[in-house]
Order: structure tokens, then C-alpha cells, then sequence
């Protein structure tokens, strides 16, 4: 266990221990995917001859991975670089290693993918290239045995509406980027969360839930305005001139703890709630005291939009068809990792007022890039956007083997964005069309079997 901390400036310094020079920066990416019946949609159930719990000892037993167990159930799985852990309602997720370029990430998804499905076939599941489970209700997906999620989930139901629904049925893509110091963290942080309504318009994929569509294009990033308002969203500090560590640190110190680990244990910290950070560190919780191991495990129960850790979270993303998991962190690099790149998106964006900004994002969850923003659409700043992305990665002049660079993950985005539509469009359209309402057809048309890579 750590040392207690003595003082905030401990706080901040975990921040800035995350800064590294230029040539060190690398991209990090975790993937959600939704696993079901082949045959039903419903959701895979932990437990069981054809639950997650079966696929993550297929997968240790003939790829060798490492178990990682919890109460004597295995909930994860440890690689060489990577890790394979598992969302509250048995979403599978890869924690990506942190790679120099996208085509690094590409290879270990596409290697991933490959083992996943070989498991997956043999006991007849599907993963679905989508943001949501789309035919279990919330009571009937079977919640993970693991301590912190049966600690959150009650928690959940006492703070919103739908932070049950986040934690058992939605699944994301997240993109992970470095820092260079405190004023490049805070100019990634804003501008990562002034993009929050034009990825959400890009990246829409979860428009049907419960069997049918729910009346959204992200459902999922709907979900999260009705979650925990102590920790989500997109906080207002962020554009104030000025903001930095020390910003991010008040707002994290006044958001309630979920818990303790001590001795690979957790403590629940949610009945009475309302303990912050900054209660626990001025008073401590029965013989504890707070440690800067606290403080890492409480930054990652911070569910807005974007994250600051040692690195930049940014999570505003639906899980998509395997075809384009590596969109989003391709575009975050191309543009976060250029400075030039960086000014001009800002300039997309830098305009518009806190509550416009709010409004937009609620906009974009619901008719994603037909969302008007004055004389103009979405469509068209998620256009612009894509194109400075894009002139980012050929800047960077990353080459795979076939001496293609990083654009190639972003060239069928760019497309469908064009088009004026995203992956729940296509989603909508085929399953009022040809899918005729069908879970069947939908699982069909979904599955990575049936998507495949790029």
C-alpha cells in the first residue's frame, strides 16, 4: 500500500507524472463488444457451459493467457501487452497494449478478434458490431460477479434513471493519448470534450435496446446524462481560461467514493453515501487514510466524456463493426498529435457557449449529423474534422507493410460521414427494411462474423 498523502500538491503530481516527451507519446485502445445467442440476440450470461466465464477459459486454455480470478471466478485475462477484462453485464473488452501507431493496434485487434470468434463459434454466440445489447432487458442480463460492480450497480439505481442500463447493456471504444506537460493535458482535455457532440454524431451505433428501437442514434450516450450527475458529463471548468491540474483535481476530490481496496478487498463506501475524496482525506474512513493508490482508484470512477488519468481518456464513442473499431483512435491521434491539427479543430468548435454545447451533444445522441448548428449540420463539421485527422496521420507518415498510412482507418468513416449518415442509420434503416423487425436477421447482419475487418 501506498503512503498516506500529506497534502493536494500529491494530487497533482500523479498528473504530472503522466507527462512524457514527444518521441514517447503511444496510443492506447479499449474495445467493448457485446456478445449474444446466435440465435436469439439475448444476452450471454457470465455463468454457464456457453457463458463469458466458459469463452475467457477457452480462450486461456488455447491462446495462453494468464487467469485472473476474483472469489474463485475468472473475470479477466492477462497477455504479454494486453489484457482481456469483462463490463458488468459480460461485455468483453480488450485493453490494448499502448502501440506507436493505429497499424500496431490494428494487428493486435484483427489477432484478437480472430480468438474470439474461433471460441465463439464453437458455442454458438455472436459478437455484434453494436453500442448496445440489443434484445435483453436490464433484469434479465445476469450482473458480473465482481465486487466493485455489486457495489456501483445498487448505487446506480439511487443516482439516475439509466446508470443500470450503462453498466449492463452498453458497450464503448475508447482512445487513450499522452501528454507532454500540464498545458497540453488541459488543451487535449477541452478540446476532447468540445468534440463530445460531433464524435457522438460520427460514432452513433446503439438504436435499438429491449427488442426494438429506443428513439435514439446513440441510446448510450443518452444514457449517461441520466447516470450519476456527481460524475459524468462534460463539466464546465474545462473551457474556463486558465484551467489546469489543480482544476481537475477540486472537481475529482468533490465527487463521492464508491469504495476502498484493502488487501485485494473492497470496502463499500456507498451506504450512507456521500463520503468525497476530500472528506476522506481530511478525516480518513475508520482507520484509513488516503493514499495516492486512492486517489488512481477513485479517478477511475469518474464517468465523464473524457478522462484525465496519467494519460487522456477520451470515451464519447459507441462500439462499432470491427471494420472500424480503429476509427476512433485514429482520429484522435491525427489530430491531438498535431499542434496545427489541434487549432483547427478547436476552430470547429471554440464558439459556442457551455449550454450550447450541452444542447448539441443532446441533439447529436437523438438525429446525429442532421443536428443544425447555425446555417450548417453536423455533418459538415464532422466532415472538416475528419479531413484535418486525416491530413494529421499523413503528417505522421505511419507505414504498414503494404506501405499504406494510418488514413486507410479513417477512409470509410469519411464516407459514410459524406453520406450524411453513421452506423445506427444504417441500423435503423436495415431493420425497418430488410431485417423486417427481426432480431434474427439483425444478429446476422451485425455479427463481426458477418462485418469482418478492413
Amino acid at each position: 500500500m501506498s503512503d498516506e498523502i500529506r497534502s493536494k500538491e500529491e494530487l497533482l503530481e500523479y498528473f504530472q507524472s503522466g507527462s512524457k516527451p514527444r518521441d514517447q507519446w503511444r496510443i492506447g485502445t479499449e474495445y467493448e463488444k457485446v456478445a449474444v445467442d446466435a440465435r436469439s440476440g439475448r444476452a450471454v450470461p457470465f455463468s454457464g457451459p456457453r457463458g463469458v466465464e466458459t469463452i475467457l477459459k477457452r480462450l486461456a486454455d488455447k491462446f495462453g493467457y494468464e487467469p485472473e480470478d476474483e472469489e474463485g471466478r475468472i473475470l479477466a485475462l492477462k497477455g504479454r501487452a494486453s489484457s482481456i477484462t469483462l463490463e458488468p453485464g459480460g461485455q468483453i473488452e480488450l485493453s490494448g497494449e499502448q502501440c506507436a501507431d493505429v497499424h500496431c493496434a490494428y494487428s493486435e485487434f484483427k489477432r484478437h478478434t480472430e480468438e474470439l470468434l474461433e471460441i465463439t463459434r464453437d458455442l454458438d454466440l455472436a459478437i455484434l458490431g453494436l453500442g448496445m445489447q440489443p434484445a435483453s432487458r436490464l433484469n434479465e442480463i445476469e450482473l458480473l460477479p465482481k465486487a466493485r460492480y455489486h457495489i456501483m450497480f445498487p448505487y446506480m439505481a439511487r443516482k439516475g434513471r439509466l446508470g443500470q442500463r450503462m453498466m449492463k447493456q452498453t458497450a464503448g471504444v475508447q482512445a487513450n493519448l499522452d501528454y507532454s506537460d500540464e498545458a497540453d493535458a488541459m488543451r487535449k482535455l477541452r478540446l476532447s470534450f468540445a468534440l463530445t457532440p460531433i464524435l457522438y454524431a460520427i460514432f452513433g451505433n446503439s438504436p435499438l435496446c429491449d427488442g426494438d428501437l429506443n428513439g435514439y442514434l446513440t441510446f448510450r450516450a443518452h444514457i449517461w446524462t441520466d447516470t450519476d450527475p456527481d460524475r459524468c458529463g462534460i463539466p464546465a471548468f474545462v473551457f474556463n481560461e486558465g484551467a489546469g491540474f489543480e482544476d481537475y483535481a477540486e472537481h475529482a476530490l468533490d465527487v463521492p467514493m464508491y469504495f476502498l481496496i484493502r488487501d485485494h478487498h473492497y470496502i463499500d463506501l456507498t451506504r450512507p453515501p456521500g463520503l468525497t475524496f476530500r472528506q476522506f482525506m481530511e478525516r480518513g474512513y475508520q482507520r484509513e487514510r488516503a493514499t495516492v493508490e486512492d486517489w488512481g482508484n477513485h479517478l477511475t470512477t469518474i464517468f465523464t466524456e473524457v478522462r484525465l488519468k496519467k494519460y487522456i481518456e477520451i470515451r464519447s464513442a459507441d462500439s462499432q463493426p470491427p471494420a472500424m473499431m480503429l476509427a476512433l483512435p485514429a482520429l484522435c491521434k491525427g489530430i491531438l498529435y498535431e499542434s496545427d491539427c489541434m487549432l483547427a479543430a478547436w476552430d470547429l468548435v471554440k464558439r459556442w457557449t457551455y449550454d450550447e454545447r450541452v444542447k448539441l451533444a443532446d441533439l447529436a445522441t437523438k438525429i446525429g449529423l442532421e443536428a443544425p448548428v447555425g446555417r450548417a449540420r453536423l455533418k459538415d463539421l464532422a466532415t472538416e474534422l475528419l479531413q484535418i485527422a486525416m491530413t494529421g496521420l499523413s503528417r505522421q507518415n505511419a507505414l504498414n507493410g503494404r506501405g499504406e498510412d494510418e488514413t486507410i482507418y479513417l477512409a470509410r468513416l469519411l464516407d459514410q460521414v459524406r453520406g450524411g449518415y453513421n452506423n445506427a442509420n444504417i441500423v435503423v434503416s436495415r431493420w425497418k427494411g430488410p431485417w423486417n423487425y427481426d432480431m434474427r436477421r439483425l444478429v446476422a447482419g451485425t455479427s463481426y462474423e458477418a462485418e469482418g475487418m478492413i
